[in-house]
């Protein structure tokens, strides 16, 4: 087993003597921890996230709650939008003054685990309960065998439906589950009862990379291979974007009129009747539609058996490896994804609660219960976690789905958009 059994609880009891034990057991140095947890020492970390004022609210809530525990521990918190934040972090790794603890996402998990900046979490394992997540949730946080972040929530892929509007067309839900070919079937019959309406069945699901993971996976394969490569060929990806030649000549909504409409998209307008995303966009799409109910049913698949699905754990906490205390930092990472406060607190907004004993502090009513209904009827459908993301992942992401787009409005054809994707890969993974 990679971490020793333990407890939070125990880790304030665990001073000294007793971190100094477990260390020599898992035959580091104290050197290498940065040293013993002083529960009478006064430190001072820094803790950075992403997000808006309500995250903000909310973190602070979180933060006085752990001082009520540990109120020689003083958290100093700061936060930006999402794009500045990543800009900030690689000037401070140029510089070596990445905070002590940071929200982190698995995407930047080689670009910062690979160069040494991110604190193995195995050498602070007394103070941190791995045990609350399964496998496959932990390995969203691992690379080469060493556990460098923890997940605070996860998703999984969904296919959304509007059920007001499929009520006033007078077309029965999509049930779920079927092939991709019975998925089209049901996106023409929307689409023919809205033609008079300008509603359409849904929107060009091979325009998102997501969607070909899962046809990838369903066959046994991943975007990436495990050390840093494309798993899939020019072939491959030729074959997939062609799945959608049909559906884009008249059954979709045309890509034109998502451009005018953008950044909302076709199903937060109303122009469609589906959409395939993240199940925790649904908190979303409902305030964007203005939909009194929303529905999630499981995507297309193809292979009999197929886990083609998993358990997206993006956002996570991670720990400088250049911290001056380590187990400090890690006592309040545990603090952030594990402690029922932190499920009180956060609810799914950080994703559904990873951990078992974050959860078990959540409230989960309305739209939250709704996510979790639905993990639970795809479970049969989770397969093991994909590989580590490759360094540029982001961009290879919104390159995908903008060539998607082009092909869309008629600007490439499928054959170019491949040569160029792969054209962008090469240069970004230097093969």
């Amino acid at each position: 087993m990679m971490f020793s059994t333990r407890t939070r609880r125990l880790a304030l009891a665990a001073t000294a003597t007793a971190a100094a034990a477990a260390l020599a057991l898992s035959g580091c140095s104290p050197a290498e921890t940065g040293g013993d947890f002083d529960p009478e020492a006064e430190v001072e970390l820094t803790f950075t996230w992403w997000g808006n004022d309500d995250r903000a609210a909310r973190y602070q809530t979180l933060i006085d709650a752990f001082n009520e525990q540990y109120p020689n521990i003083t958290i100093n918190g700061n936060f930006t939008d999402f794009p500045s934040y990543w800009e900030v972090r690689q000037t401070e790794a140029a510089g070596g003054g990445l905070p002590d603890v940071w929200q982190f996402s698995d995407s930047y998990l080689r670009q910062y685990g690979e160069p040494g900046l991110l604190l193995d979490l195995g050498t602070v394992s007394e103070y941190v309960d791995f045990e609350a997540f399964d496998d496959a949730l932990l390995g969203t946080g691992q690379l080469e065998g060493a556990q460098y972040s923890l997940p605070t929530g996860y998703s999984a892929w969904a296919v959304f439906q509007n059920d007001d509007l499929l009520a006033e067309l007078g077309v029965e839900p999509y049930p779920g589950g079927t092939t991709y070919e019975e998925y089209s079937e049901w996106m023409a019959e929307v689409t023919a009862a809205g033609a008079a309406a300008g509603v359409y069945g849904g929107t060009d699901y091979t325009q998102r990379i997501q969607n070909f993971e899962n046809v990838l996976r369903a066959q046994g394969k991943n975007l990436y291979t495990a050390d840093g490569g494309l798993g899939f060929t020019e072939d491959e990806l030729a074959a997939y974007w062609e799945m959608g030649a049909a559906d884009r000549e008249s059954v979709t909504v045309p890509q034109s009129r998502l451009e005018e409409i953008a950044p909302v998209s076709g199903f937060g307008a109303k122009l469609t009747a589906s959409e395939m995303s993240w199940s925790n966009f649904l908190g979303g799409y409902l305030a964007e539609s203005g939909a009194a109910s929303l529905t999630m049913v499981a995507p297309p698949l193809d292979v009999d058996g197929g886990q083609d699905l998993y358990r997206q754990a993006g956002l996570q906490m991670a720990i400088s490896a250049d911290t001056e205390h380590p187990e400090a930092a890690a006592l309040f990472l545990d603090f952030v994804v594990n402690s029922p406060e932190a499920g009180e607190i956060f609810g799914t907004t950080l994703g559904f609660p990873a951990s078992s004993t974050k959860l078990a502090g959540a409230t989960l009513e309305g739209a939250d219960a709704q996510v979790a209904d639905y993990l639970d009827s795809v479970a049969d459908r989770i397969g093991a976690a994909p590989p580590v993301p490759v360094i540029g992942y982001g961009s290879l992401e919104q390159t995908f789905w903008d060539l998607g787009k082009s092909i869309g409005l008629g600007a490439v054809s499928v054959e170019d958009a491949v040569q160029q994707f792969f054209d962008e890969a090469a240069v970004i993974l230097g093969q």
